[in-house]
């Protein structure tokens, strides 16, 4: 049975969204932050020579390259200022997390609120600013030792283009930062993840041209093109069916007494999706992988001679090898485990039940009823960690045997979800400022019910 909210949500229509003038303003504040990151993903960064770098990394965009060039939204290969798009972030953040459950001190900051929350985003921008000088510093020393055809792609090496190209890259991450951030506060919120799925959604019609492309060239067969498009849309439809998919735990509640008069037992549910963590298992499990091939390429051709193992790891991590797959998938399962347990805490879920006289149905409250919480959601978090798992290497192993740079699972997996996590957010304010209007009319109704009896 639908709740209210849900039953409110269906009969919204066009009318009520041209009424919401606080919605259409977040909406457009969303949509302006987010062409200006797409401006940014073309300008090039000072000092390239940009031709020779398009032809080095042509000869690499079927590796991790090309994969850290989805998710930037075609940045990486203009070598724009936004290149190392919000990755610096997400890791940080991911250290910030693991940190968080087992220092003291930030485990005290992450249960005083959102005083606590505050300070917590605050370390985790000193150390997006750190991790972005480090990977920058490892990409313009890379790009320093590399050549196409015998044409050096920086056309002034030395410390100044160092320098230079540090500071850039740096501050465009910390820009894209601050646009998500301002898109989960002013526009429709999640921010960070709207930047990830506008790269991503940007990218898709040059994927869709260059699988085309290689059906008229012959390298791919009319039927292996419809079954890379027919699986694609199959994960479509699957993510979404996994993504709505819920748990409902019956809540029950007694009956009470209000002076003369006794109030039957009411009951509610508990929801519990089957993904608790969304998307972001996939998210950070990309990012720890990006992560390190990244500076092992770039490092590892200026240093080819003098560190060869670098090359050989390398390559044993780069996208398309069964390593790659087999940590990828062990990331996922980690993260989504590892996220549950921070969104969701059964002892405190149990003891808000206990407090407001709900419990469940044979289950004595407290820590029997944490523990079963506990039991229910670890079984769920294996389904969803092997359907996470299942959706993004599956699809990405297949691609590529075709030797494919297309929208993998991991892509479609983030496009859909922040999708749906979008809608879900429009359709909360569109609920609430139709709540206001029912306010508003109910106070006049009784201003004027008032007036009459005057």
């Amino acid at each position: 049975m639908a709740s209210a909210a849900e039953q409110l949500a269906a009969n919204i229509n066009f009318g009520a969204f041209a009424k919401a003038k606080e919605l259409q303003k977040r909406i457009w504040f969303t949509l302006g932050a987010l062409i200006a990151y797409r401006l940014g993903t073309f300008i090039p960064i000072p000092g390239i020579n940009s031709d020779a770098f398009r032809a080095a990394f042509e000869a690499q965009a079927s590796g991790i390259l090309g994969m850290f060039n989805t998710f930037s939204g075609g940045a990486v290969a203009n070598m724009a200022i936004f290149a190392l798009n919000v990755m610096p972030y997400i890791s940080a953040s991911i250290i910030i997390q693991l940190l968080a459950a087992t220092s003291p001190s930030l485990e005290r900051l992450k249960k005083e609120g959102e005083a606590g929350r505050k300070q917590l985003n605050q370390y985790t921008r000193y150390l997006t600013v750190v991790l972005a000088i480090f990977q920058s510093y490892g990409i313009a020393i890379g790009l320093q030792g590399t050549q196409a055809n015998g044409v050096p792609v920086v056309n002034d090496p030395g410390l100044m283009f160092l320098a230079s190209t540090v500071i850039t890259l740096t501050g465009g991450t910390m820009l894209l930062m601050w646009i998500g951030e301002q898109i989960t506060a002013r526009g429709v919120g999640n921010g960070i993840s709207l930047i990830i799925f506008a790269g991503i959604v940007a990218g898709a019609p040059t994927a869709i041209y260059q699988l085309l492309a290689l059906g008229r060239e012959r390298t791919l067969e009319l039927y292996e093109i419809a079954l890379i498009l027919g699986l694609i849309g199959v994960v479509t439809v699957f993510i979404v069916f996994m993504e709505r998919s819920l748990r409902r735990l019956v809540i029950q509640y007694p009956k009470r007494q209000v002076g003369n008069r006794m109030f039957m037992g009411d009951s509610s549910f508990l929801p519990m999706k089957l993904n608790t963590a969304g998307v972001i298992p996939a998210i950070f499990a990309s990012s720890l992988l990006l992560l390190p091939t990244t500076v092992i390429q770039f490092v590892g051709q200026a240093n080819t001679t003098s560190m060869p193992w670098l090359q050989q790891t390398a390559g044993l991590l780069n996208y398309g090898q069964p390593l790659h797959f087999a940590l990828y998938a062990v990331l996922i399962v980690f993260f989504c485990f590892f996220y549950t347990s921070i969104v969701f805490n059964p002892e405190e879920t149990a003891d808000n039940l206990r407090k407001y006289g709900g419990f469940l149905p044979g289950i004595r409250p407290g820590k029997n009823t944490a523990a079963y919480l506990d039991y229910v959601l670890t079984r769920l978090t294996v389904i969803g960690a092997a359907y996470m798992v299942l959706v993004c290497v599956l699809p990405e192993a297949i691609f590529a045997q075709y030797n494919v740079v297309i929208m993998g699972g991991t892509s479609v997996l983030i496009v859909v979800s922040v999708t749906l996590d979008t809608v879900a957010q429009i359709q909360s304010h569109l609920v609430a400022h139709q709540y206001e209007g029912l306010i508003k009319r109910s106070k006049l109704r009784g201003a004027g019910v008032t007036g009459g009896r005057k």
